[in-house]
C-alpha cells in the first residue's frame, strides 16, 4: 500500500485525475465524487468525474455536475481519460465489478488508485485505501480524507460542502440510520458552517420529483405492497410493464423500499423490480437483522447490515418466491 506521506507529496503537483463511482450512482456516490472534484480543482489538478452509467436528475443540480462524463455515452473519451490519468479515485465502491466495463480500464491503468469507501470486503486493486465500514457515507470519509489526512480544511468551500452534505444526508436516510453518530452530526454542522444550505439541499433531493414518479410511488404502496405479519416483513414488487406504464426513469424507484420499513412492527422490507435481463432487489432492515447476509447468500449481492442489494437472472416470479421461501429460516431473528 502507498504511504499517506507519499500520496500527499504526489498531490503537491498538478495531476491528471479521474474520479469514478459505482453504476447507477446514488446521492452518496455523486456527492462524494463531486465534493472531491470541487476540492481538487482548487489546487490546479486536471480532474474528470466518470460515472459508469446515468444517474437520477434530482442529483444533477450539484456543483460540478456539468463536467461529469457518463461512460456509456462517451466510451472512447472515457477510455482516453483513464489511460492518461496519473491518479484514479474510486469512491463508494470496493470491487471493480461495480463499475461495469469501466472496471477493466481502471484495473489495467498504470495510474495510482485510491479507494474511499465504507462497504464490506474490499477487492485488492487499490494503492491507497481510506476505508471504514462504520462510516455512514463515503462522503463522510471524503470529508475526513480532506480535513484529517490532507489537512486542507480551508479548501472546503461552499461547493465542496454542498456536495458532501448531500452524500451524507442521502446515505444516512436523512440522518436517521444507526450509524449517524454524534461525529457525523458534528461533520454535518461543520459543512453547514462552511456553506451547505441544508434546507435547499433537502428540497432539491426530496421535493423536486415529477408527477409521474409520485403517482408511481402511490401505485406501489396502494397496489403492490404485501405484509407478512408472521415474519415482520413487507414486500413491494414491480414488473417491466408497470415501469413502462409509469414511464419510470433512472432514480424514480429511489426510496420506495423504505416505505415498507415504516410499517409498525416490520423489521425487514424488500423492493424487487424487474429490469432488462435481470431482477434487482433492495433490502432494508432494522436493528441487528442482517439484510446483507440474505443478499450475499441468495442473490449475488451484499452491502450493509441494514441496507443491501442483490440481483438475479431468474424470472421475477421465481425471485419473489425465493425471497418468500427464505423468510422461515430467519423467523426467529425477525420476531425478536
Amino acid at each position: 500500500m502507498l504511504e499517506l506521506a507519499k500520496l500527499r507529496n504526489f498531490l503537491e503537483q498538478p495531476r491528471h485525475i479521474v474520479i469514478t463511482t459505482h453504476h447507477k450512482p446514488d446521492g452518496d456516490a455523486m456527492g462524494s465524487s463531486l465534493g472531491l472534484y470541487n476540492y481538487l480543482i482548487q489546487q490546479g489538478h486536471h480532474v474528470k468525474v466518470i460515472t459508469p452509467t446515468d444517474y437520477p436528475d434530482f442529483l444533477s443540480w450539484m456543483p460540478g455536475n456539468g463536467e461529469v462524463i457518463i461512460y456509456t455515452d462517451n466510451v472512447q473519451q472515457s477510455a482516453e481519460l483513464v489511460a492518461a490519468a496519473e491518479l484514479i479515485f474510486c469512491l463508494d465502491f470496493n470491487t471493480l465489478s461495480r463499475i461495469n466495463e469501466l472496471g477493466e480500464l481502471v484495473r489495467t491503468s498504470h495510474a495510482l488508485k485510491v479507494m474511499i469507501d465504507h462497504h464490506l470486503e474490499p477487492e485488492d486493486f487499490d494503492d491507497y485505501r481510506h476505508w471504514d465500514i462504520k462510516a455512514c457515507a463515503s462522503a463522510q470519509l471524503v470529508y475526513d480524507f480532506i480535513v484529517n489526512q490532507l489537512h486542507h480544511k480551508e479548501l472546503i468551500d461552499k461547493d465542496v460542502a454542498t456536495c458532501l452534505y448531500t452524500g451524507i444526508m442521502t446515505d444516512s436516510a436523512s440522518f436517521k440510520l444507526p450509524n449517524t453518530t454524534s461525529s457525523v452530526h458534528r461533520i454535518v454542522a461543520d459543512l453547514i458552517d462552511l456553506g451547505a444550505n441544508n434546507a435547499t439541499i433537502h428540497d432539491q433531493v426530496y421535493s423536486n420529483i415529477s408527477e409521474e414518479r409520485l403517482r408511481f410511488t402511490g401505485y406501489c404502496i396502494s397496489n403492490k405492497l404485501e405484509v407478512f405479519h408472521e415474519f415482520n416483513t413487507s414486500l413491494i414488487t414491480v414488473n417491466k410493464s408497470e415501469l413502462e406504464h409509469y414511464h419510470v426513469e433512472t432514480g424514480d424507484t429511489e426510496g420506495i423500499v423504505n416505505y415498507g420499513l415504516s410499517i409498525e412492527g416490520v423489521k425487514l422490507t424488500a423492493f424487487i423490480v424487474e429490469r432488462k435481463g435481470k431482477v434487482k432487489l433492495s433490502l432494508r432492515s432494522k436493528g441487528e437483522f442482517p439484510a446483507n447476509e440474505i443478499c450475499k447468500k441468495y442473490f449475488n449481492g451484499g452491502g450493509h447490515r441494514n441496507a443491501a442489494g442483490g440481483e438475479s437472472t431468474d424470472s421475477l416470479a421465481e425471485v419473489i418466491e425465493k425471497f418468500k421461501s427464505i423468510l422461515p429460516t430467519y423467523k426467529k431473528l425477525l420476531m425478536q
